[in-house]
């Protein structure tokens, strides 16, 4: 199984979000604040508490991190797309 730090997820949440900003640090043992944001403007686009999390997790944790912050996003996307029509 293929582990990782939480730097290196982070890096390749980075990664896995760009051209947006993406920034987490972890806020209790076990779970961390994520924010995606425009690299820009530096507006916060997302910010999600909570997520569960490891300082050293499997690879399949982090997909799982991106799945839910993408959850996230697409729960958002109407209000990004009533922004941008005005």
């Amino acid at each position: 199984m293929n582990k990782m730090t939480f730097p290196n997820a982070c890096q390749v949440m980075r990664w896995h979000f760009h051209p947006l900003g993406f920034e987490a640090s972890m806020d209790a043992p076990r779970s961390m604040v994520a924010r995606l944001f425009d690299r820009a403007t530096g507006e916060t686009l997302l910010a999600i508490a909570g997520i569960p999390c490891a300082a050293i997790m499997p690879a399949a944790d982090v997909e799982r991190i991106i799945e839910a912050v993408e959850a996230e996003m697409d729960a958002f996307e109407p209000s990004y797309a009533l922004r941008d029509a005005v």
